[in-house]
């Protein structure tokens, strides 16, 4: 684990190096550039965010003593079900918010009808974490 992070470690300071001496030497960073940096350094290290990932997921899953894998299956559900329903949550209140916004601005008397479903939005994620603790409960 500690080679991913000495070459995650790399990555950044190399990067950094490389934007600190193109400041110095006088080169203009344009558009093209900085994409093409943040492309690599996306792509070096996502991999090894990913490897890092992998190494330590047997240290964590043995670090309190034997765990059944029924136990650690509902650890699993339980987190899909708070990540899953705060994504879909992002995603509605993205969607209504815009569009509330909207019609705020060319209405302003509906003001308290657009939170109304905003907050419906927001409960999807609310519904998640309640699944989770339910599903943590029965462990």
């Amino acid at each position: 684990m500690y080679t991913f992070l000495l070459i995650a470690t790399l990555i950044v300071i190399a990067t950094i190096t490389k934007g600190v001496i193109d400041f110095y030497n006088g080169k203009e960073s344009n558009r093209k550039n900085v994409k093409r940096a943040l492309r690599i350094n996306l792509c070096s290290l996502l991999p090894v965010l990913t490897g890092i990932i992998v190494t330590s997921i047997p240290k964590v899953a043995y670090a309190e003593g034997a765990v059944s894998s029924s136990s650690g299956l509902g650890f699993i559900a339980a987190a899909l079900s708070t990540g899953l329903a705060a994504v879909g949550a992002g995603i509605a209140v993205a969607a209504v918010g815009s569009s509330a916004l909207g019609a705020v601005s060319e209405d302003p008397k509906i003001l308290g009808k657009t939170l109304i479903f905003v907050g419906l939005a927001e409960g999807i994620a609310i519904y998640g974490l309640i699944i989770s603790i339910m599903i943590l409960g029965r462990l």
